[in-house]
């Protein structure tokens, strides 16, 4: 029976660091998905959240919390900051390079609910696709691709290994420690942002193997993405665009978003996707106008973004596009304490998007995202290699899953359908009664394993938001 040290769940930022913050001697298998770069950190645009130095880490801690809406776990958000400026010079140490200005300084930009300048980026607005990359040239572990996990292998409380499926092929993998770093829940919503592969896996099973979901009707809907392609997931405008001066305007040019909140572009991300929910609502259309940037500039500064509009036929900068609101971030997830560590079950660690420190409180600040799974991951390690690794491992039945069945992908559509239009922007008691009675009856039907997954991380968003009877943050209750 071959016995890893660390099996690691996912191959973005969390996993991979983690992965880089283990000892040489230790034996560390990575499961992911296929393609490897298919994850949202590769994804990502706008930059990593850190404190600029020691006196900037109560500003950062107060902006964090306050975005939280008071629902933050303080503890979890002061070893967030405390913690940012030493996981950034270890990446710059291991040969990491942020983008700077001609003197060689680390150059800083604003985003939204900040309340200075502090997010630090690379290759303009590919931060997520730099780091990733990085990152994999770095670590010395084993990565095994085209891996999709079906089973925790949890009995006397912890944690023996996975169940993992590779095509038709299927097997246990057994591991002294085991850190979930698997990303978020984007596929179970129409329009999101996500990766195709962030498809709720993760969630579904920790609730069916009894794990606790914790603040899951915290989800956050990115305001400014570019919804009318044909893929599932959407094109991400970042949140730098608007920290940089650009400005979201309607069919007339008018900027009213000022209507809503005096911060205008620069008000936290539910604030900005509700205002352009209910402009839409009321039949105008939303933009985003770049005409305060110089070609030369936008070029420069948001290559990728550059690049993408041009491709698609519009003259960015000089010509706005159309906007809307989409899934972006879901702040709730596998509950754990501030080491990454899951409640009753030993040796199982659950990091990033997919765990549920409470950092992010009822709406995550911005950029603080790539931030948690660098901090997180390398305290789950720390706490790891104190822990005892000594017990006799054992084997498992190799129990079978049956992944699909036969209209698996329409009800999928309808799972998407039901969370965008009923779980989403703005809800409706009796539109999530209606979502919960949709899921609930094709829990019941003849479906494969892993929508059986997707619905119970769905169920759990539903529930969650109807025991909740009062707007907070991302959450945001209108009527019955």
């Amino acid at each position: 029976m071959k016995v890893y040290d660390y099996v690691i769940v996912g191959a973005g930022i969390a996993g991979l660091y983690a992965s880089l913050n283990i000892p040489a001697s230790k034996s560390v298998l990575i499961l992911s998905k296929d393609p490897i770069w298919e994850c949202n950190t590769f994804y990502a645009q706008g930059g990593v959240a850190t404190a600029t130095d020691e006196e900037d880490i109560p500003s950062h801690i107060e902006d964090t919390l306050k975005a939280g809406a008071g629902l933050c776990n303080e503890e979890a958000v002061e070893i967030l900051s405390r913690n940012s400026i030493g996981v950034i010079e270890d990446l710059i140490n291991r040969g990491f390079e942020f983008d700077k200005d001609e003197n060689g300084n680390l150059l800083f930009t604003k985003e939204a609910a900040h309340s200075k300048p502090r997010i630090l980026h690379a290759g303009g607005d590919a931060t997520g696709r730099e780091l990733h990359k990085f990152l994999l040239s770095q670590t010395r572990a084993k990565v095994l691709e085209g891996v999709i996990v079906v089973d925790l292998l949890i009995d006397e409380g912890r944690i023996w290994g996975v169940t993992i499926r590779q095509g038709a092929k299927q097997e246990n993998i057994y591991a002294r420690c085991v850190i979930i770093a698997s990303g978020g829940v984007g596929s179970i919503y129409e329009y999101h942002t996500n990766a195709k592969k962030i498809s709720a896996d993760m969630q579904g099973l920790a609730a069916l193997k009894g794990l606790t979901l914790k603040d899951m009707e915290f989800t956050q809907f990115h305001p400014t993405v570019f919804v009318y392609n044909k893929r599932a997931r959407k094109l991400l405008l970042t949140e730098a665009l608007r920290g940089e001066g650009a400005t979201i305007v309607d069919e007339e040019g008018r900027r009213f978003l000022l209507e809503y909140d005096e911060r205008g572009e620069l008000a936290p991300r539910d604030i900005v996707s509700r205002a352009i929910y209910r402009h839409q609502k009321e039949g105008h259309q939303a933009y985003l106008d770049f005409s305060n940037f110089t070609e030369e500039f936008f070029k420069k500064r948001f290559p990728t973004i550059y690049r993408n509009f041009q491709n698609l036929g519009y003259d960015v900068p000089r010509q706005r596009v159309p906007i809307s609101p989409a899934f972006h971030f879901m702040m709730g997830g596998i509950a754990t304490d501030t080491w990454g560590r899951v409640p009753g079950v030993e040796n199982l660690y659950a990091v990033g998007e997919v765990a549920c420190t409470g950092v992010h409180g009822a709406n995550r600040l911005a950029s603080n995202s790539l931030l948690e799974g660098l901090v997180f991951s390398k305290r789950a390690v720390e706490d790891s290699l104190l822990g005892d690794s000594s017990a006799t491992m054992r084997e498992f039945p190799n129990k079978q899953f049956i992944l699909t069945k036969s209209g698996d992908k329409e009800r999928k559509q309808l799972l998407r359908r039901t969370m965008w239009e009923k779980v989403g922007i703005v809800r409706r008691i009796s539109e999530l009664e209606e979502a919960r009675q949709i899921v609930t009856r094709m829990e019941k039907e003849d479906i494969g394993y892993l929508l059986k997954l997707r619905i119970a991380t769905a169920k759990s968003i539903i529930e969650a938001a109807l025991a909740r009877k009062s707007s907070i943050g991302a959450h945001y209750i209108e009527g019955e």
